[in-house]
C-alpha cells in the first residue's frame, strides 16, 4: 500500500528555518516524482517544489526559489523540504504528493495520484 507521511512542521519565527520530511512506503522514489504543495487558510492549494524520480531534477515555484530546497534520500525513501528565511505568508499546511512520472513543470494538484495528510507550518512572532 503506497503511503506518504509528512513531518517536521511547527511554529517558527519569521526569518527562521524548518525542514519537512516526507517518508514514502509501498514504493521506491526512483519511479515517482514527489512534490510539495501547500494550502493556506482560505486559499487554493499551490505547488511548492518537485523532485523527479529518475534523475533527481528539481523545480520550484518562483516565490520559493532561493529560500526552499528539495532533496531526497533514496536509502531512507524520504524527501525533504528545507525552508529558510520563512515569512508569515509561508504559513500553511504542507503536503507531499507522488506521481509515477517525471515532472518538468509544476503540476496542478489534480495531477498527483497519492497524497499525505499534511503538516502545519506556522510562521509567526
Amino acid at each position: 500500500q503506497l503511503q506518504l507521511v509528512e513531518s517536521g512542521g511547527g511554529l517558527v519565527q519569521p526569518g527562521g528555518s524548518l525542514r519537512l520530511s516526507c517518508a514514502a512506503s509501498g514504493f521506491t522514489l526512483d519511479y515517482y516524482a514527489i512534490c510539495w504543495f501547500r494550502q493556506a487558510p482560505g486559499k487554493e492549494r499551490e505547488g511548492v517544489s518537485c523532485i523527479s524520480g529518475s534523475d533527481g531534477s528539481t523545480i520550484y515555484a518562483d516565490s520559493m526559489k532561493g529560500r526552499f530546497t528539495i532533496s531526497r534520500d533514496n536509502a531512507k525513501n524520504t524527501v525533504y523540504l528545507q525552508m529558510n528565511s520563512l515569512k508569515p505568508e509561508d504559513t500553511a499546511v504542507y503536503y507531499c504528493a507522488a506521481e509515477p512520472a517525471d515532472i518538468e513543470t509544476m503540476p496542478l494538484p489534480n495531477n498527483m495520484d497519492y497524497w499525505g495528510k499534511g503538516t502545519l507550518v506556522t510562521v509567526s512572532s
